[in-house]
């Protein structure tokens, strides 16, 4: 996704309290029944099996149709299965039987956000920090910050990074977001400095090298480009990142003929 990937909280949590169908063996056993269904089947999307992650998700449902955690997890997985009117459809049932669940807030505001829709988006966002107790709100800046960028919305991008830093000054997606949003704005110095202390935290990727390529090619720094060049197309050879510096190079060369 162009822009930076969002942080998910793809993650079994509490099931909120609610109204449930009784089965054989008792509610309180249904609850748990789907607790671990819910549990299993963010096992099985993490591994890429996401076939037995929806026999799991839609199972804890039937036992468990208050389960916003299902909900949840299953509007992530419509998702990565291209269903996004499912997907809308999970998360907004998620809300509706816990109007709190910040994760859920979380998710469907990079959903939507995906979906192109920022001003749905963002109330999603905002509803997630309006929560004291959520304990990974640099995260959901980080993601409202992303959102923000796609937007066209520097400002409030570079306001989201900032506080996310503020809060953990080593949140690695958030270093790199902003070296990346430096860059943009041309303040390469900047970059050059987020992203160094992106590299601090995180092992260099395609796309590290990639902006730091960009970055000091911009700042005229030959012996920097050439190294970064060197260490991308030795470790990432296949990365559309070191594609797409083999076709600049050609590009540059047919000119230069």
């Amino acid at each position: 996704m162009r822009g930076g990937r969002f942080c998910l909280l793809l993650l079994a949590g509490l099931l909120p309290a609610g109204c449930t169908t009784t089965p054989p063996g008792g509610a309180a056993q249904a609850r748990e029944a789907a607790r671990i269904n819910v549990e299993l089947g963010v096992k099985y999307f993490r591994a890429g099996r996401l076939q037995l992650a929806q026999q799991k998700l839609l199972k804890a449902v039937q036992q468990d149709p208050a389960s916003a955690a299902a909900r949840d997890a299953l509007g992530v997985l419509y998702e990565r299965l291209g269903e996004p009117s499912k997907a809308d459809r999970a998360f907004r049932t998620a809300l509706r039987l816990n109007p709190k669940g910040s994760r859920t807030h979380n998710n469907y505001g990079a959903f939507l956000c995906r979906q192109r829709r920022w001003d749905e988006a963002e109330r999603e966002f905002d509803a997630a920090l309006r929560d004291p107790l959520y304990p990974h709100p640099e995260l959901v800046h980080t993601n409202a910050a992303l959102c923000a960028r796609q937007a066209g919305r520097l400002r409030a991008a570079e306001r989201h990074f900032r506080q996310a830093l503020a809060i953990d000054a080593r949140f690695a997606p958030a270093l790199l977001g902003m070296a990346r949003l430096s860059l943009q704005q041309k303040h390469y110095l900047r970059a050059r400095a987020f992203l160094s202390r992106y590299w601090e935290v995180a092992r260099r990727t395609p796309e590290s090298l990639w902006l730091g390529i960009r970055t000091e090619r911009a700042l005229g720094n030959r012996d920097a480009v050439a190294s970064y060049r060197l260490l991308l197309q030795r470790r990432f050879p296949d990365s559309p990142q070191a594609r797409r510096l083999q076709q600049r190079e050609r590009d540059d060369g047919s000119r230069g003929d």
